[in-house]
């Protein structure tokens, strides 16, 4: 027999147990020189080792019983060192116990996906500076710091949210009008459409304020090639270019010119995307994007699932609307709303996400009986992969 003392506990095994994993630290305790090697007290007989005592019970039972559980109550990190202390692999981890272990593991994994926050101005500053893109030493610098933005906010984090947010809140909702009443004015009559000018001086003056926001991160940021490079920055030059060259060509009469004005129309729609530079200022937003990027397998697996269930049940609807008309009445196909397969996808996504907007239904009982299995494969289809999806987001958040 041998005696362990591990943290204060005494643990005794034979030793004929430590042989049964060779090249790990105990095997080492039962060779000739082990009493040299390792902190041997001859008085009482026993090996000390300073390490946690609870996760050694579950070592030394590995050895004992030929499984490594791990326990549920220590860290992951804590165990891992263990594991390493004691030379034993962390692939010996039974499969019960390795999705536990290996928590720790996802967590930093997904920590380090995130991007590096910006860093916050000092508490004790009232006022606050918001930086450009980049300041530089010298009369450079001193100029931009000239054109830091100062505003009586409580925490300095929220200030660049807060000036975009506004900013872009007001532009979308000026593009949205704009758009709809050029979309409305072919269809309706002339006293029916009203244009508010004070609208459009809204959006030049916002236009303005974009332009040159994009004009000094440009001047000030020290890498231009990488500025380019980010989308968020082309979609800056995108949502601006077209004002201009609509100012441009409003002078203009001919039918080039016109339908030039229809897609630049359509082109400023892409405002709205600049919705998307708050996901660096906000940590909801950021996790979201990192859980739907981490989600990307469970996505793919919904798609397949609700693509079979789609294709499966808009070809039981449309035989079975079929086969439960009345054969007596030869028009009696002709009054179902399933005139085709492909027109049955359309009532299966519906049905299958359970929403049923009721423009199609099905009117025979063995249609019925189809919509109701079509419903309930969609409960259970959706219900699967959610779960995951939202494991994902608590680990991220």
């Amino acid at each position: 027999k041998i005696v362990i003392n591990c943290g204060g506990i005494r643990h005794q095994t034979y030793r004929s147990t430590l042989k049964t994993l060779p090249g790990t630290r105990l095997s080492w305790l039962t060779e000739p020189d082990a009493y040299s090697n390792f902190d041997y007290d001859p008085k009482s007989d026993e090996f000390f080792f300073d390490r946690h005592p609870a996760t050694f019970a579950f070592i030394l039972n590995y050895y004992r019983t030929g499984k490594l559980h791990c326990p549920s109550d220590v860290c992951g990190p804590l165990f891992e060192e263990e594991l390493a202390f004691w030379g034993i692999d962390e692939t010996d981890v039974e499969a019960c116990c390795w999705m536990n272990y290996r928590q720790h593991r996802d967590a930093e994994e997904a920590l380090e996906s995130f991007e590096t926050p910006e860093p916050d101005a000092p508490e004790d500053n009232e006022g606050m500076d918001v930086e450009v893109d980049y300041q530089g030493e010298g009369i450079l610098g001193k100029f931009q710091l000239s054109l830091s933005v100062r505003v009586p906010l409580p925490a300095p984090e929220h200030v660049l949210p807060c000036k975009t947010f506004v900013f872009v809140t007001i532009n979308r909702c000026n593009s949205v009008k704009r758009l709809y009443t050029s979309l409305i004015r072919s269809r309706l009559p002339q006293h029916c459409s009203t244009l508010y000018e004070w609208l459009t001086y809204v959006e030049g003056v916002c236009v303005i304020w974009f332009t040159i926001e994009v004009l000094l991160r440009v001047i000030f940021c020290p890498d231009k090639a990488e500025f380019f490079r980010s989308p968020l920055n082309i979609i800056d030059f995108v949502a601006i270019v077209p004002f201009y060259l609509e100012v441009a060509l409003s002078g203009l009469s001919s039918k080039t010119a016109k339908d030039v004005l229809s897609f630049l129309r359509v082109v400023r729609f892409v405002r709205i995307l600049r919705i998307f530079k708050l996901t660096r200022h906000f940590v909801g937003l950021r996790v979201l994007g990192h859980t739907l990027r981490a989600s990307t397998n469970e996505f793919l697996l919904l798609i397949i699932f609700l693509a079979l269930g789609v294709l499966i049940f808009a070809t039981m609807i449309y035989y079975a609307e079929r086969l439960g008309a009345d054969q007596k009445d030869p028009t009696a196909a002709a009054h179902t709303d399933f005139k085709n397969i492909p027109i049955g996808f359309w009532w299966a996504v519906v049905t299958m996400t359970t929403l049923g907007y009721g423009d199609m239904f099905p009117k025979t009982w063995s249609g019925m009986l189809v919509g109701a299995l079509c419903a309930l494969a969609g409960v259970l289809t959706i219900a699967m992969p959610v779960p995951v999806i939202v494991n994902n987001f608590g680990m991220y958040y």
